[in-house]
């Protein structure tokens, strides 16, 4: 399977900081905001990544991600010219994907939760059609919501509505077959002039072929796209860090734990990591598996 950051887009909720840095290389709390989003394609087990980025960031991309060898990644970079849509994402993506299926994952979405990985694992199985990831929220209006039949299968997908008819809000985090490139490339822009994710996964309803996996109680999501949003998601994860001494999106423990990169690969790591937080996090942990005390 290949996973797919979007990290394009003008920021421009977040004007005026976003005017000279993508927003999705500012900081949350201590880490890159990028890194939340690639911990979770590390975590469904994706290695092969695509970052895509404006034309003007993606030599920062590159400074901070690489090609991402010493996660045990492989991470590749295209541009995104002009914001037409989220769709055009898969459309930018074509070669990348060629057969495979993909996830993709907006790069300023955060997602936190003790089942995040089951949940994860359960979409990248699925053989066939398309899963999405929904999250209860006090404001449909500002996202798209799904929308369920008497026997709470989906029926319909409606960005941002006006009047409440659900509060079942869609998060930024999809998985679809390679099919979706053409589907994609076949969709037909709205009145904003770009094409619409909601259109894409109205699509696979009618076609009986969505998943839905909800995150309910213990889940966290932040669409970190505000400044109310981006303070909020910083202080959620200091909150988790500081009580549990442990460290989120953590990359060289999540390409540890999970097999990508090996003893020695995890020791290399710390070469030139920094003192920082982070930085001494990731020695502990490089500390604890050399003395066999690191508990998985």
């Amino acid at each position: 399977m290949k996973g797919i950051i979007l990290a394009g887009g003008m920021g421009t909720r977040l004007w005026p900081v976003t005017l000279g840095v993508s927003k999705q290389l500012l900081p949350v709390y201590n880490k890159p905001m990028v890194y939340y989003p690639l911990s979770v394609l590390m975590l469904a087990g994706i290695r092969e990544i695509l970052v895509i980025t404006r034309p003007e960031d993606q030599g920062n991309f590159k400074a901070l991600l690489g090609d991402g060898s010493p996660w045990g990644l492989s991470i590749e970079y295209a541009v995104q010219a002009k914001p037409e849509g989220l769709p055009q994402a898969f459309v930018l993506a074509r070669d990348f994907i060629g057969r495979d299926r993909c996830s993709l994952v907006l790069g300023d979405n955060i997602f936190f939760g003790h089942g995040l990985p089951e949940l994860l694992k359960a979409a990248r199985s699925q053989e066939a059609g398309a899963t999405i990831f929904t999250y209860l929220t006090r404001t449909p209006e500002a996202y798209g919501v799904l929308i369920r039949d008497a026997d709470g299968r989906p029926a319909d997908v409606v960005e941002k509505p006006r009047t409440p008819i659900s509060n079942e809000a869609v998060t930024g985090l999809y998985f679809f077959g390679p099919e979706v490139v053409e589907a994609a490339a076949g969709l037909v822009p709205s009145a904003r002039g770009e094409t619409e994710i909601t259109d894409l996964i109205r699509a696979y309803i009618k076609q009986d072929r969505l998943q839905v996996q909800e995150m309910g109680r213990g889940y966290a999501w932040f669409d970190s796209g505000t400044h109310e949003s981006l303070l909020q998601a910083a202080i959620f994860v200091q909150a988790i860090e500081d009580r549990q001494g442990l460290t989120v999106a953590c990359l060289e423990e999540i390409a540890y734990r999970m097999g990508f990169i090996d003893d020695e690969g995890l020791h290399r790591c710390v070469a030139g990591i920094g003192n920082s937080s982070y930085g001494a996090y990731v020695r502990h942990l490089s500390q604890a598996v050399r003395k066999g005390t690191w508990v998985k």
